[in-house]
């Protein structure tokens, strides 16, 4: 494949800096199970490709409401390419070791990978897994209010040649096709992620309350314990590649180094099993509202050890699972995409002059109150869409009438994803959020009057979360439908 000049010219070798992880040799049984015997499909080509995106100088870090540049890597960033072709079809699942997306970076890498190889932009679905760990992302055309060093020197740098990385995995991707067999299972784990939204005594909801507070009465929303994984095999007990997914919030480890977080381990733990050439690859689900924070625990929950706990549970949940793979029968690709109109957050003119004398603040020592600053930004975003709507794709890809990813652009509450799952007819649904843009958070409309952190910093009025879930259902619909359609057809 003949690339352009700009992207050789852009791309340059990456050191990364590796640790080693021991895993548990229990889960190591699991191998014995990996001998499946069936004949590769006819027409289903599969590729996968990897690119480092760590910044090459110290940039400003996302995460938080403050200003802090990186001092190292603890582990690189990745952008991980999935390529599926049909023989008629492809499309392209990636995901970057990043905080968000936004418009700029998905329609520039759309771009070149529509230059470059002919796959339409509504084919491709780039997500990102929530690391706060990674970069804060310079916003090149949107009129959005400049904080915590998303307007430095070093963040437009970085915005300006991640395009051409996140591209160059997925030009490896193709490059890498071949015929492959595909599986599909999902794992349960219930003891990594809790709702972070508390019913408390004295009648308001909580958000991250403490650990051990006694004025707790109940969590106000629940959690997704499914692990939906697709396993993609050269042959029989030769791992290819794995992509994954789970409903938990990617802010475990903090500092000041680069780290991808906890799929770093997920990476290091499953490569230990299958080898390091085999592709895996994480996307965070709908945990808007979902973190791993036990508050009926006293113990310290943060860092690279808890991270790596966590990365490791995810891994055992999928090896043990393993016996429960069922093949993919059928090879049919599908891809659809909606662009849904949003009504942004309302708010008063009153309320519009409070939050620019906050943000006028934002210099200040010591800083406004932490839901000051939070409404503040939002009522700035808000305002920078002048005809108060927002722009939200939601994308499904699908394969077969067994497998389907459904994208959704924001921090999504996890009753939203559990809702577009219970009425998926596809026998396994993975939720990809953060993807091609982001809207902030999405709650449920039964949170926009219980108030408090996600529904104070929402872009989207009230009901925008159901209108996502409403396209994502009738798209996923409307692909099954289609192809049950053209296999009763193709048996006749």
């Amino acid at each position: 494949m003949v690339r352009s000049r700009l992207v050789q010219a852009r791309f340059r070798p990456f050191l990364a800096t590796r640790w080693s992880w021991v895993f548990c040799v229990s889960f190591l049984i699991t191998l014995g199970n990996l001998g499946f015997a069936q004949e590769p499909f006819d027409g289903l080509k599969v590729g996968f490709g990897a690119c480092e995106i760590t910044p090459r100088r110290p940039t400003p870090m996302a995460g938080y409401y403050g200003v802090r540049f990186s001092s190292g890597t603890h582990d690189p960033l990745w952008a991980k390419s999935t390529v599926l072709d049909d023989g008629q079809t492809r499309v392209v699942l990636v995901v970057v070791d990043l905080i968000s997306t936004n418009p700029w970076m998905v329609r520039e890498t759309r771009k070149l990978i529509q230059e470059e190889l002919g796959i339409p932009a509504s084919h491709v679905m780039i997500s990102a897994t929530h690391s706060h760990t990674g970069p804060m992302l310079y916003e090149p055309e949107e009129r959005l209010a400049a904080r915590f060093g998303n307007q430095t020197d070093e963040a437009k740098e970085y915005m300006i040649g991640l395009p051409e990385r996140i591209a160059k995995s997925v030009f490896d991707a193709v490059a890498n096709l071949r015929d492959r067999t595909a599986w599909y299972a999902i794992g349960q784990e219930s003891q990594l992620a809790f709702n972070r939204r508390f019913f408390m005594k004295d009648g308001t909801v909580g958000w991250n309350p403490g650990k051990l507070n006694a004025n707790i009465v109940r969590e106000a929303g629940p959690t997704d314990d499914a692990l939906p994984f697709v396993a993609f095999f050269d042959e029989p007990g030769k791992l290819a590649g794995l992509l994954s997914s789970f409903a938990i919030h990617l802010d475990t480890v903090g500092g000041t180094q680069w780290s991808a977080d906890m799929p770093y381990t997920i990476q290091e733990t499953l490569g230990k099993v299958f080898g390091p050439s085999a592709h895996l690859q994480y996307a965070t689900g709908a945990c808007g509202d979902v973190n791993h924070i036990d508050v009926r625990m006293g113990n310290r929950q943060g860092g690279h050890q808890e991270a790596a706990r966590i990365g490791t549970r995810l891994s055992g949940s999928i090896l043990r699972s393993w016996n429960l793979l069922q093949p993919v029968t059928s090879t049919r690709l599908g891809a659809s995409h909606r662009i849904v109109r949003l009504p942004v957050h309302p708010h008063s003119a009153e309320r519009s002059e409070w939050a620019k004398g906050v943000l006028a603040k934002m210099n200040d020592s010591p800083l406004p109150p932490f839901m000051e600053m939070v409404e503040a930004y939002r009522i700035a975003d808000v305002e920078a869409h002048p005809d108060g709507m927002l722009d939200a794709e939601v994308q499904v890809l699908t394969l077969g009438d067994q497998v389907a990813w459904v994208s959704l652009p924001g921090e999504i509450f996890v009753q939203l994803g559990l809702a577009i799952k219970d009425a998926s007819p596809f026998a396994i649904t993975s939720i990809h959020e953060l993807a091609n843009g982001s809207i902030g958070y999405v709650p449920t409309r039964q949170a926009y009057a219980q108030g408090n952190y996600e529904v104070i910093s929402a872009r989207c009025a009230q009901g925008s979360g159901e209108l996502l879930v409403e396209s994502a259902i009738d798209q996923l619909r409307e692909q099954f439908n289609g192809k049950q359609h053209k296999s009763q057809r193709e048996d006749r």
